[in-house]
């Protein structure tokens, strides 16, 4: 499972935070992959592109797992 911290920001949104975990190449990409709707938010489809994902949610991706933390 990846980590991702947040750095004393709030929120993240979703299509970034796929990039920065290197769940998608750039930001286009992370978009494409999150409308086909096979991303998961804590164990449930997210369509949302700008999905504010905050501390403590989990996001799910082919196999693969980040967790956000504050």
């Amino acid at each position: 499972m990846k980590e991702f911290s947040l750095d004393g920001s709030d929120h993240i949104d979703l299509c970034d935070l796929m990039k920065l975990v290197d769940f998608a190449p750039n930001g286009a990409a992370a978009k494409h992959i999150i409308a086909t709707g096979v991303v998961k938010v804590d164990g449930q489809v997210e369509t949302r592109k700008r999905c504010k994902i905050r501390a403590g949610q989990v996001i799910e991706y082919k196999g693969q797992t980040a967790k956000v933390k504050a």
